[in-house]
């Protein structure tokens, strides 16, 4: 078996010197058109955005739309931005444009020519623009983004310049985007650097770095040699060092250091940059599983995919911040980013608060997927190399990466030399640009396939598999020398027991961590079978989660909504029907050793916890008031949760949940509103449409996690509450911002405003 024993370190771009970075994040026009770049300065409808952006989630839920069930039936099309540049720059300089991302199909045009195309939406690319404008005057750019090519996907993808954009001022002589790539291996910091001249002359440069740690003091630091680089020639530059006592990042200290990396001509320093970084070990063990920093760890993960409802995929990053913290409380440790390659902003947000990641390319190769027909198989055989290419070098510096995967459910076949070529020529790829993390991917019912007895799982570094953990057991029964990791399971008890007793088995990724848009049939229009709704909120299955998945004492239950056990499972004391509920089934989970139920303060019942990572179950005929349920161990009081019966609705609570400073895009404050009674429990069965009103600030979008709602949260002011809740996202514009909320008809009965300082 191949093993991996490694030390990583993260590349964050968080101060750039040596170089010219200017964020070109604000002030785009826009404009939804077909028209050619020949035709866009005569069409009108243009209007101011700032990116990133996501038209397809302005636009109105329609079941005709070609997107259909994949795309959330929101619209596609065709969009252009433009803006305006200046091209300050002196004869001895290029000008890029670096985008993290553009959904799907762009074209990049710099007056009027083409810079560049990328049909993948998820990869960032840059391109050199300072052949097509004239130093010192104004350029500009347009981005033909064509997303009208239905259905092509199998979930909610958006539209748009949905991630960031920069404008970058180098030397000719530079390091390229993405360009170093950072290990730690026995004691010594390998630092590498790809270096392109692409002057017309030959260039003598030479690269040095310092080490900080977190107080900024230089660790060590490395100094190379003189190296003749010729025109148009790109080198890759090496430097190692001894580091002594490295401070290694892990989940519970996910510490970063910063690396200081510069390249000089012997005269003066030409470019520059100042990344952050973090240190540790990993070890894929075919019998005892996952480690990190020597220590048997397993993978407590969940697959998410990009939008973040109401918002689109155009995800601030405290959004993504609020969605993780509320995960962590779950237990969750990994991520795994379905089924392509992450905004980068998420993989910096995973190692700065420790959760593992699993980097992944593709969901298709060349086979197409039902209600995706349209989607990454049209292009997998032009661009597999350039985008895989991409995904790594974006990933490999990131600590919270531990491993790779090329492919999710592929439908090619794989039962024959074609199908090992490609995965092989993939695997091989990565390990050429990163050979310090294993390859896997998520196989598809694999003993139907016949990877698993035509020697196709023995290539990969790890076996993956979705779903079937019997199945991946007996693989392993029969392969004992391989590494297994489940890519994709369900919630039940069965995956979990196995993930819990077999020591091989490496982690598991449920589906899903969240809610998310798409792959839902109408009416609905979201996927609902997650931990978290859209809005972050807990549900059931995130409860039962923490009782199996957390260490500290805790307690949490559920009841089936209607009576004697029948309908889902929710989390209140408030029968939408009390006439006709006269039983309730209840199901506690707890790590508690036993847990006792309390109704109006009167015990109906302790027991001890089930073996078997069942929940508790009571039965109990239905009284309002207060349920409260107390966990135990060794007949001490651990932890205990209630909750009561709502009254009458009385009041609009507000709170602020996530989000923080400063101003800007990714900055995005969450508020959560409540219809409540007198006493400020919430009346999940009283609905309410209410009307919001803001100053000193914006509301960018407004989600209450109804699978059925298909109200547009951008061009309204009034918005419904579902289960008694919404959520609205808000960008600040000043210190202070004021929020008000009228139940309908205004000036209705119930209102709240409530002014919210700048966070400290």
């Amino acid at each position: 078996m191949r093993k991996f024993l490694i030390v990583t370190l993260l590349l964050l771009p968080m101060c750039i010197m040596g170089r010219e970075v200017r964020s070109l994040d604000a002030g785009w026009q826009f404009v939804l058109s077909d028209a050619s770049i020949d035709e866009i300065s005569h069409i009108d409808g243009w209007r101011q955005v700032d990116v990133p952006h996501d038209w397809s989630i302005e636009g109105e839920f329609d079941r005709s739309n070609p997107t259909g069930q994949g795309g959330a039936y929101l619209p596609a099309g065709i969009g252009w931005y433009r803006k305006t540049i200046k091209t300050d720059i002196a004869p001895d300089e290029r000008l890029f444009l670096e985008f993290d991302g553009v959904m799907a199909c762009s074209s990049v045009y710099v007056n009027g020519k083409l810079a560049g195309y990328r049909p993948n939406g998820y990869v960032g690319f840059t391109y050199d623009i300072t052949d097509l404008v004239a130093p010192g005057t104004d350029a500009t750019v347009a981005v033909r983004v064509d997303n009208s090519v239905q259905p092509a996907s199998r979930w909610y993808t958006g539209s748009g310049i949905n991630r960031h954009v920069r404008l970058v001022r180098k030397n000719a002589c530079h390091i390229p985007m993405n360009g170093v790539f950072v290990s730690f291996d026995d004691g010594k910091l390998n630092v590498k650097a790809t270096v392109s001249n692409t002057s017309d002359k030959s260039r003598k440069v030479r690269l040095l770095f310092l080490f900080k740690d977190a107080d900024g003091k230089v660790v060590t630091r490395g100094n190379g040699s003189d190296v003749q680089i010729a025109p148009g020639e790109h080198t890759e530059l090496a430097l190692n060092a001894a580091v002594k006592s490295p401070h290694l990042w892990s989940l519970d200290d996910p510490y970063l250091y910063t690396l200081e990396v510069s390249l000089s001509d012997g005269r003066k320093e030409i470019d520059s940059e100042t990344v952050t970084t973090g240190l540790r070990t990993i070890r894929y063990d075919n019998e005892k599983g996952f480690f990190l920093n020597g220590q048997n760890i397993k993978m407590y993960g969940v697959c998410l995919h990009s939008d973040a409802g109401a918002l689109g995929t155009a995800v601030p990053a405290s959004v993504w911040e609020y969605r993780l913290q509320q995960l962590r409380k779950l237990g969750v440790n990994a991520i795994r980013m379905a089924h392509n390659p992450a905004d980068p902003v998420l993989m910096e947000l995973c190692d700065r608060m420790g959760f593992l990641f699993m980097a992944e390319s593709f969901d298709t190769w060349n086979s197409p997927k039902n209600h995706a027909e349209k989607g990454y198989n049209l292009y997998f055989d032009e661009w597999w190399e350039p985008d895989t290419r991409a995904m790594v070098e974006q990933a490999r510096n990131h600590p919270c990466v531990v491993i790779y995967s090329v492919g999710n459910e592929i439908r090619d076949n794989l039962n024959n030399p074609d199908g090992f070529e490609k995965y092989r020529k993939q695997q091989d790829l990565i390990h050429s640009l990163d050979n310090t993390r294993p390859v896997t991917m998520a196989l598809f019912r694999p003993n139907s396939s016949g990877v698993y007895k035509n020697g196709f799982a023995e290539m990969m570094d790890v076996v993956g598999q979705n779903y079937r953990v019997d199945e991946l057991k007996a693989y392993h029964d029969a392969h004992p020398e391989k590494a297994i990791i489940g890519t994709e399971n369900t919630h039940d008890v069965q995956s979990w027991l196995m993930l819990r007793d077999d020591p091989s088995l490496c982690g598991q990724f449920l589906w899903a961590g969240i809610d998310y848009l798409g792959e839902a049939a109408w009416p609905q229009v979201m996927w609902s079978t997650s931990l978290l709704d859209v809005t972050g909120r807990v549900k059931p299955a995130g409860l039962q989660r923490a009782s199996w998945w957390t260490s500290e004492p805790m307690v949490a239950y559920a009841r089936h909504a209607d009576n004697n056990g029948a309908g889902p499972l929710i989390s209140d004391w408030t029968p939408a029907d009390m006439d006709t509920y006269d039983q309730a089934v209840i199901e506690v989970y707890s790590n508690c050793q036993e847990v006792e139920l309390f109704l109006n303060g009167e015990s109906l019942g302790r027991q001890s916890m089930p073996n078997n990572a069942r929940p508790a179950l009571f039965t109990v005929n239905y009284n309002p008031g207060k349920l409260e349920i107390v966990g135990y161990n060794d007949d001490a009081e651990a932890n205990r949760c209630s909750a009561s019966t709502s009254g009458e609705p009385a009041r609009i609570h507000m709170e602020r949940v996530g989000g923080g400073n400063p101003v800007e895009f990714d900055s995005v404050e969450i508020i959560s509103i409540q219809i409540t009674d007198k006493d400020y429990i919430m009346c999940p069965n009283s609905d309410r449409k209410l009307r919001l009103g803001i100053s000193g600030a914006e509301i960018i979008a407004v989600d209450n996690a109804d699978v059925l709602a298909h109200d547009t949260t951008h061009k309204s002011t009034e918005f419904s509450t579902y289960q008694g809740r919404m959520v609205v996202y808000i960008r600040r514009k000043t210190d202070s911002y004021t929020v008000t909320a009228t139940d309908s008809p205004w000036g209705g009965t119930l209102s709240d405003k409530a002014t919210f300082e700048i966070l400290k």
